[in-house]
């Protein structure tokens, strides 16, 4: 039998990875199931810092902040599934393949990053993650990580 779903709010995400405002780019996570799966959900609004610079006309966000949102989403499964809440594990990434982007994010889209476990284990970890808004793909990609609690302070 397997547990039920976790879910995350803004301040568990807080207590999982060490991000923060402006680079902190997921708002929830949703659907944890540890080693295995999760959904990261980003509110995209017009106000956030990349905007200003990345195309200001026409606003997109930047692929590789989709990618990283990605990860962020990624490493908090992580954290809820090794127990490292509240250990402040810092996560690296190793390498980034296959990534593709086949639609625009804009202010007023909610981004659903999507991320599946290829391989996990207690230090690295390689995931598939398909990026979403209103069900159409905008980004997918592979990606591998490795965790670090050697810099944390609790490590």
């Amino acid at each position: 039998m397997t547990d039920a779903p976790l879910s995350a709010d803004i301040h568990m995400i807080q207590r999982c990875i060490p991000h923060r405002y402006p680079f902190l780019l997921i708002d929830r996570v949703e659907d944890i199931v540890k080693n295995e799966s999760a959904v990261g959900v980003k509110n995209v609004t017009y106000n956030e810092p990349h905007f200003q610079g990345h195309f200001p006309q026409t606003p997109i966000m930047p692929g590789v902040t989709i990618v990283e949102a990605m990860a962020q989403t990624s490493a908090v499964m992580v954290s809820m599934s090794l127990d490292l809440v509240d250990k402040e594990p810092l996560v690296y990434f190793m390498g980034i393949d296959k990534v593709k982007f086949r639609r625009k994010v804009v202010p007023g889209d909610v981004l659903k990053m999507h991320i599946k476990t290829i391989r996990g284990g207690s230090k690295i970890w390689k995931f598939e993650g398909r990026a979403t808004v209103d069900g159409e793909v905008a980004c997918s990609a592979e990606f591998s990580a490795m965790i670090d609690l050697s810099q944390s302070p609790s490590g």
